[in-house]
C-alpha cells in the first residue's frame, strides 16, 4: 500500500512548481496581452482545457469561487480569446517565471521530472468523477523538461482537487463555509481568502455563523470539532490522491518527496508566490 505520508510530502513539497502560476507577473501580462484582466485571465486559463468553458461549469469545478465573479469573467472571454491561445499563453508564462526564478538550474531536474511523471501518467488512469483533472489530462505533453514538471505537478494538482472537493460535499461543507473553515485554520489569511473569492460581506457572514451553529467555529477560532472535521476532509482528500502515487514504490515516492523540496524552496525563494505578483 502507498505509503500516505509521503505521497502527501511529494504533493507539498513540489506545489509551489505550479501554484506559482496564479501570482507572477508573466501570467497577467500575457493574459493583459489577450485582451484579459486579471479575474478573466485566471478562469480562462484554468478552465481552458475544457474547450469554452460555460461559467456553470467552471462554478462547479473550481467549487469556491462567488458565482457573480466568474459570471463577470466568462463567457465574455471567449468573445476575445480562443481557448488555445490562452492555454499556449499560459505555458508560456509558467516557462518565463521558472526560468526567472532560476528553477532550471535545480539539481536533479529530469530524476524529478521522471517520478512526477510518473504518478501523472498514473493518475490519468483514474479520471472518473475528476472533471477538471480529466479535461488537463487530455492536453498534450510539453517538450520542455521545465514545463513538463510544471505539466506534471499541474495534473498531480487537479487530480487531488478534484478529490478534495468531493470530499467536501461528501461532509455537508459548502464552497464558503469551505473557506472560512480554511482561513480559521490559518493556512491562509481570511482577508486574502475574502479578495479572491469575492464572496459579498453579508454572505461571508452567514456562513460563519452557519458553522457557529454546528460547532464548527467558536468566535472566529475553529472548536474542536472543526478542527477534527478539517483535519478529516485532508487526510481523505490525501487518501483520494493516492492511485496516482501507486506508480511509484515507496523507495521511489521518498525519492521524489526528496527531490521535490528544493523545487518547492526554489520557486518561494525566487519570490514567485508573492500574493499579487
Amino acid at each position: 500500500m502507498t505509503d500516505v505520508q509521503l505521497a502527501r510530502q511529494a504533493w507539498r513539497r513540489l506545489e509551489p512548481v505550479h501554484g506559482m502560476i496564479y501570482f507572477v507577473p508573466e501570467a497577467t501580462e500575457r493574459y493583459a496581452a489577450l485582451g484579459l484582466d486579471v479575474h478573466a485571465g485566471y478562469f480562462a486559463s484554468r478552465s481552458a482545457a475544457f474547450g469554452t468553458a460555460s461559467p456553470e461549469l467552471v462554478i462547479a469545478t473550481f467549487y469556491n469561487f462567488c458565482p457573480a465573479l466568474v459570471r463577470r469573467a466568462l463567457p465574455a472571454a471567449w468573445e476575445v480569446v480562443t481557448p488555445e491561445k490562452i492555454l499556449q499563453a499560459r505555458y508560456d508564462a509558467a516557462g518565463a517565471a521558472l526560468r526567472r526564478g532560476g528553477i532550471d538550474g535545480v539539481p536533479g531536474l529530469a530524476e524529478t521530472v521522471a517520478l512526477a511523471r510518473r504518478a501523472a501518467e498514473r493518475a490519468c488512469e483514474h479520471p472518473q468523477g475528476r472533471p477538471l483533472f480529466a479535461a488537463h489530462a487530455t492536453l498534450p505533453w510539453p517538450d520542455d523538461p521545465l514545463l513538463e514538471l510544471w505539466h506534471a505537478q499541474t495534473l498531480l494538482r487537479e487530480f487531488r482537487g478534484d478529490g478534495h472537493v468531493a470530499t467536501l460535499l461528501a461532509e455537508g461543507v459548502g464552497p464558503l463555509e469551505a473557506l472560512v473553515l480554511h482561513g480559521a485554520s490559518g493556512g491562509v489569511p481570511t482577508i486574502f481568502l475574502k479578495f479572491s473569492r469575492a464572496w459579498p460581506e453579508e454572505e461571508w457572514a452567514a456562513a460563519e455563523e452557519a458553522l457557529r451553529g454546528r460547532g464548527l467555529l467558536a468566535g472566529d477560532e475553529l472548536t474542536e470539532q472543526g478542527r477534527a472535521l478539517r483535519q478529516r476532509i485532508e487526510d481523505r482528500t490525501d487518501e483520494l490522491a493516492l492511485p496516482a502515487y501507486a506508480a511509484l514504490e515507496d523507495e521511489e515516492l521518498a525519492r521524489l518527496a526528496e527531490l521535490a523540496r528544493p523545487f518547492g524552496r526554489a520557486v518561494v525563494g525566487a519570490g514567485l508566490l508573492n500574493i499579487g505578483g
